[in-house]
């Protein structure tokens, strides 16, 4: 199993986020830390932005900062927010699974099961618990090399 880009890099922007608390980013900036594209970072934030997760502050001094407490986003439900769906097999889709062996296979309930299971685990933890299980300095990792933002 595989998460989409849009979940991955969901999760990706609110660590981006919780590990700089209280600082404005760009997605500019966030996709130069990951090396990933602008354009579909952009369509992310919009989805985080659309479902409360983060909020997107337009202007000079603006940028994207978190919309909740990390401890109030579950891992679970930012990934179901970021996947179409979670068909891992073609008998998942009723409309289109042309299957010969789906009404005689025991092989979805199995997947089905490990799906559940998968969730469930992702629903067990917040972004907060995500920074708790980090090393130290992720925060420096995001910075241009180089570069340091201490402030004294």
């Amino acid at each position: 199993m595989r998460l989409t880009l849009h979940a991955d890099y969901a999760l990706r922007i609110l660590m981006y986020l919780a590990a700089r608390p209280g600082r404005p980013s760009s997605t500019q900036e966030m996709a130069d830390a990951y090396a990933i594209s602008k354009h579909h970072l952009v369509r992310v934030v919009q989805t985080l932005a659309g479902l409360g997760y983060v909020e997107v502050r337009p202007g000079r001094s603006g940028g994207v900062l978190l919309a909740r407490a990390p401890g109030d986003i579950r891992l679970g439900k930012v990934v179901r927010a970021g996947e179409p769906d979670f068909h891992l097999v073609e008998c998942f889709d009723r409309e289109h699974n042309t299957c010969p062996i789906a009404p005689a296979c025991g092989l979805k309930g199995v997947l089905a099961e490990a799906r559940d299971a998968f969730l469930a685990t992702l629903d067990k933890y917040t972004l907060e618990d995500l920074l708790r299980r980090s090393k130290p300095g992720l925060a420096d990792l995001f910075l241009p090399t180089g570069t340091s933002e201490d402030p004294g």
